[in-house]
């Protein structure tokens, strides 16, 4: 009887008991399940296996045949014209000179004049530092159109015929005068240079990690692709992307022992030669002067007068600056949004922002726009991350998180090492979540292949997250120009970001994603360039972003 009545008494308790160890099991299958998997392994070194993106030192997994077949392809698609071999060691005298290059306005229609509507068209011709003509193409060149009075600006296409001369190409969007600005980025000479150093030296901006257990810690380099040598390599590939990382392996401690990632310096193995194609001032980011006027005059566009086309190419900019703000071409109206109008559109959504530090900068705009957006410390390393901020009253979520490796900003924790694609993953989605990511910067030192096999990674997330939420937001970040230095041209120049620029328009074509095109945002504004905009032109692509995630209807 007393037996009974105990049982009936501590039921409740053994009950609950069962019901939070079950908890507790079920938690912790779901933390395993969304923790990064790596694979620790440790491997030997080997050279020159048949599966290799650079022939010397970096291996890969396989890819299946279909992204074999669409890497090929998306490389053949932004091969860059190639310069007759020269003489080695390299005579700059034979490079191409912007201050021996020069552009011509081509005349208009009804004897110079132009219209709103119209297209400019301007000829360039380039010269070597001798004075001579150049016979062939290959010429980094930009080109845009602005008045400076206005804040009006636009960024003009440039087409290479592939014998010394080039046109751009301009869409004439606002009434009053308008100058022509072309600008030399880097000779064609350079790119083999370039090329060369991201196949034969990707680890010019190398990595390490620390290593740890109680009092014992090492600290060895890492990267995607490790130089063989005799010391063990240990492998920390993603198990779900199939993403390479590997560290040598320290003396004595083991792989599992790695706490943190941090950039370990940079070794610059270039000739004094070839350094000469890098010369600020000289040849790197110098405008060509004009032969003739620079600017025009554009007038009132005329009822019923067909319009001004190029024979060459069609000038299809994705929008422009008129009084300083961004107007898209693409078929979205871009709104102006105060804060007032920033918390009313974010009300009741998450945004969560991937990628580098560039993505971190519309992060930052938010927090400090937004009164009540409260960032809660995470007691995240400044500059890595991740972040958080929380509008409570409003019910606003937006995060920040890096990128995975390569990742060259401060000391990361290993434990906050997350990519993209598994991140993405783990959203459930909707039509309250916006996902904003942008990845370019930290890749300039690899081969292009590398960073198309990260962005398939991206894709796939992006198609299952779209698939199970159809109604989720995805934004993307294109990479923009920047202040360029020798440093920055061997590390991350403005060719590499363009390239990649390309590589991600052709990856995401046709899926229900939308782009924010930074490089023209950057091109067409009359600001110095600079890897992190200055406000101004992150205010625009704010107003961008927040036009996509809160459409207004027209009248």
């Amino acid at each position: 009887m007393e037996t009974t009545f105990l049982r009936r008494m501590y039921r409740p308790f053994f009950l609950f008991l069962a019901v939070l160890t079950l908890f507790y099991v079920l938690y912790h299958i779901y933390i395993l399940q969304f923790q990064p998997k790596v694979n620790s392994n440790i491997i030997m070194p080997r050279v020159s296996p048949h599966d290799t993106v650079n022939r010397s030192f970096c291996t890969f997994q396989p890819l299946s045949p279909e992204d074999a077949l669409e890497e090929r392809l998306i490389l053949d698609s932004i091969a860059w014209p190639e310069t007759p071999l020269l003489p080695s060691p390299i005579s700059v005298e034979q490079t191409t000179d912007p201050a021996h290059s020069t552009f011509t306005i081509l005349p208009g229609r009804k004897g110079g004049q132009w219209h709103v509507g119209d297209q400019l068209e301007v000829m360039i011709q380039t010269f070597d530092f001798q004075g001579r003509p150049k016979k062939f193409g290959g010429d980094f060149l930009t080109a845009r159109l602005h008045n400076q009075k206005l804040e009006a600006g636009v960024a003009g296409k440039v087409v290479d015929h592939l014998n010394g001369s080039y046109s751009a190409v301009f869409s004439l969007l606002w009434e009053g005068d308008a100058q022509v600005e072309v600008t030399l980025v880097h000779p064609g000479e350079a790119f083999s240079v370039l090329d060369r150093l991201n196949r034969e030296q990707p680890d010019r901006i190398y990595f390490k990690s620390l290593f740890r257990s109680g009092s014992l810690s090492e600290t060895t380099i890492c990267d995607v692709c490790l130089r063989p040598t005799q010391q063990p390599v240990c492998n920390y590939t993603d198990l779900r992307t199939g993403e390479p990382w590997f560290c040598y392996k320290p003396k004595n401690l083991s792989c599992d022992t790695r706490i943190n990632h941090f950039m370990g310096g940079t070794i610059q193995n270039i000739t004094a030669n070839d350094e000469k194609l890098f010369h600020s001032g000289v040849n790197l980011k110098v405008n060509i002067p004009a032969s003739g006027l620079a600017s025009v005059t554009l007038l009132p566009p005329e009822e019923g007068q067909p319009k001004v086309k190029s024979s060459t190419v069609t000038s299809e900019p994705s929008g422009y600056y008129y009084q300083g703000v961004w107007r898209g071409l693409g078929g979205l109206t871009i709104h102006q949004f105060n804060a007032s109008a920033i918390t009313q559109c974010l009300k009741g959504k998450a945004v969560h922002m991937y990628g580098d530090s560039t993505v971190r900068q519309w992060f930052e705009f938010l927090n400090a726009a937004l009164p009540g957006l409260t960032e809660f410390d995470l007691h995240s390393p400044k500059q890595a991350g991740p972040y958080i901020s929380l509008d409570f009253a409003n019910n606003i979520l937006v995060t920040s998180r890096f990128h995975g490796p390569p990742i060259r900003i401060v000391v990361v924790s290993t434990s906050a090492l997350r990519y993209i694609a598994n991140e993405l993953d783990g959203l459930d989605g909707g039509p309250n979540t916006v996902v904003v990511f942008g990845i370019w910067a930290h890749f300039g030192t690899f081969p292009m292949e590398i960073y198309i096999r990260r962005l398939q990674n991206i894709r796939r997330a992006v198609v299952r997250l779209l698939d199970r939420a159809p109604g989720t937001l995805v934004i993307i970040r294109t990479g923009n120009p920047k202040f360029l230095n020798l440093f920055v041209s061997l590390t991350n120049s403005d060719w590499h970001s363009l390239q990649c620029n390309r590589v991600l328009r052709a990856m995401f074509k046709g899926l229900k994603v939308h782009l924010i095109d930074a490089w023209e945002m950057t091109l067409a504004h009359h600001l110095p360039h600079n890897l992190h905009p200055p406000p101004p032109i992150i205010k625009n692509m704010i107003n961008h972003l927040l036009s996509y995630i809160c459409p207004q209807k027209e009248g």
